[in-house]
């Protein structure tokens, strides 16, 4: 580690729409800087916490001092998303997700993230990418794809599936020679890249499997991970000596992430279980057992037994339009239009209908309340026969929480704790709060092996709404 060098010298983004220390001669440049806005709205926005900001600001310091392209100025922004990923941009644009922070144990495994990224730079791998737009409008869910979407709905490149690190297989292990060379020149302990790329490997296993958040974002949807990638990663290490070489800077690190927000954003809502709920919206609703709830900041959707899909938007509709009629406007493709009719559900305005287009079939329920219309809409394969007791169930779970349930909802935040005597991993797990699988996730978040233990005066992390 280099001691003398100031933390000033190495602040992160603070203005990250304009960057001034790039070259504006630069075409990369050019192009990376105009896709910067659009990075920032794919992924939630900048995360801005200053003592973060300062760590992370701090391990990237450390690495420039070993570039192998001393003249580069890099620019790094920490963005707002729940999702594992870090990617760079031509001109020296670093990119790092909350969601990456959360599950990272130490400053080295972000510092071996980091300089692989920086590697990108540093061996001009943006010059190769083939000359094409990079990125890609994620996919949508068969509900939205059959039913048309509201033009007001389609907020530009939000989760669009940016492809800005599709580097071929080559390029990411030049990457990952090139970053843990720099991280173990900086002093960092060279073998956290191996350990880090099994931690990203536990995490998208587990999120495959409760497919909580978009796999299309995350680290691993653009960067190979094969088990001889980790063989390689540790190969490298071994450059600079055996295992505990180098320094971890966990302290550090744990004091910048203690508070970090997890998972959703109080302006897109919580999940918490299987319910849905909006402090700022003021609504909530719960789909069966064996759905699983994604909350993205264009829908709310959820996926079930027998293929079964349910999507949760807002759109703005005239307080003189009555549902029924909305309803029947256009936007739904094949309406029966016999089966539109108006309700009421726990108190607010609905209207409620039935389609078939395409091999499916779909439920379609709007609701009025507190000015805003909202829309349920359910698919199943035509010949599933659970559609309306389930779009029944979730339409008629649907509310205006109260000022207190509103003022209940915190989110949901890393907190840094001592153990203590006679704490387990179990006694641990069982203090996190809103998140499934406690014990998996503790596991998980803190790369504590099936049989590992604690012990006292460790640091972990959990998740807490407190």
């Amino acid at each position: 580690m280099t001691p003398d060098i100031k933390e000033s010298a190495f602040q992160p983004s603070n203005n990250p729409v304009t960057v001034d220390n790039v070259s504006r001669n630069d075409r990369l440049a050019e192009l990376a800087r105009s896709q910067h806005p659009r990075i920032l709205a794919t992924y939630g926005g900048e995360y801005s916490d200053p003592k973060l900001e300062r760590m992370v600001a701090k391990v990237v310091g450390n690495l420039t001092t070993v570039s192998g392209n001393p003249t580069q100025a890099y620019r790094i922004t920490i963005l707002n998303s729940p999702n594992v990923n870090a990617f760079a941009l031509p001109g020296g644009y670093l990119y790092v997700t909350r969601g990456l922070l959360a599950l990272a144990n130490d400053s080295a495994e972000l510092a071996a993230v980091i300089a692989h990224e920086m590697g990108h730079v540093t061996a001009n791998h943006g010059l190769q990418r083939q000359q094409k737009e990079a990125e890609e409008v994620l996919a949508t869910k068969v509900v939205t794809d059959v039913l048309g979407e509201n033009p007001n709905a389609n907020v530009a490149l939000i989760r669009g599936k940016l492809r800005l690190a599709q580097f071929s297989r080559n390029q990411e292990l030049e990457a990952d020679a090139i970053g843990i060379k720099a991280s173990g020149q900086a002093g960092f302990d060279p073998f956290a890249a191996g350990r880090f790329l099994q931690s990203m490997a536990a995490y998208s296993e587990m999120r495959s499997v409760s497919g909580a958040t978009d796999p299309n974002l995350d680290f691993l949807a653009s960067h190979p991970n094969a088990p001889q990638r980790i063989d390689l990663a540790q190969r490298h290490a071994r450059q600079f000596g055996t295992q505990g070489t180098g320094v971890t800077d966990r302290d550090s690190f744990l004091a910048g992430i203690d508070g970090l927000l997890f998972g959703d954003t109080p302006e897109e809502g919580y999940v918490r279980g299987n319910t849905f709920m909006h402090p700022r919206l003021g609504v909530s609703f719960s789909v069966p057992a064996g759905f699983v709830i994604d909350n993205s900041a264009a829908a709310v959707t959820a996926t079930g037994p027998g293929d079964m899909a349910i999507r949760f938007d807002g759109v703005s509709i005239d307080a003189n339009v009555s549902l029924a009629d909305y309803v029947r406007s256009g936007w739904v493709a094949g309406l029966d239009e016999a089966s539109v009719r108006a309700v009421t559900i726990n108190g607010n305005q609905a209207a409620v209908a039935s389609a078939r287009a395409e091999g499916w079939q779909f439920d379609i329920t709007v609701i009025r309340a507190g000015g805003q219309v909202y829309r349920l809409l359910t698919a199943a394969p035509l010949a599933n026969t659970s559609l309306d007791p389930v779009a029944r169930a979730v339409s008629g779970s649907f509310k205006a929480l109260s000022a207190s349930e509103k003022a209940a909802l915190k989110p949901l935040r890393i907190r840094v704790v001592t153990v203590r005597p006679g704490d387990t991993v179990g006694s641990l797990s069982a203090q996190m709060a809103g998140v499934d699988k406690k014990l998996e996730l503790f596991r998980l978040l803190n790369a504590l092996s099936p049989g590992a233990t604690v012990s006292a005066g460790d640091k972990v992390k959990i998740v807490s709404d407190r």
